[in-house]
């Protein structure tokens, strides 16, 4: 009786420990660098609109009168 509960949890976490790396195999990648381009795209983000972010993005900026790290040029007045 012992044997085979030994031999189960063996078996069992061997089959969670290759399941595991087979996902984690499937994940992973190798991008060449020609097509980064095309994951680094706007459409490629996983905001629902990216337009509005840059708009959320500018009118607190406009409004704090201090944005940082964006590279946007403008000052505390909401104009560029």
């Amino acid at each position: 009786m012992r044997t085979t509960v030994s031999a189960l949890f063996t078996l069992v976490a061997a089959a969670a420990l290759s399941g595991t790396l087979a996902v984690g195999a499937i994940g992973c990648a190798r991008v060449k660098p020609y097509q980064r381009e095309h994951l680094a795209r706007p459409s490629m983000s996983g905001a629902v609109d990216p337009g509005q972010g840059r708009f959320a993005q500018h009118q607190h900026g406009s409004r704090e009168g201090a944005d940082g790290g964006t590279g946007e040029p403008g000052g505390g007045c909401g104009c560029n």
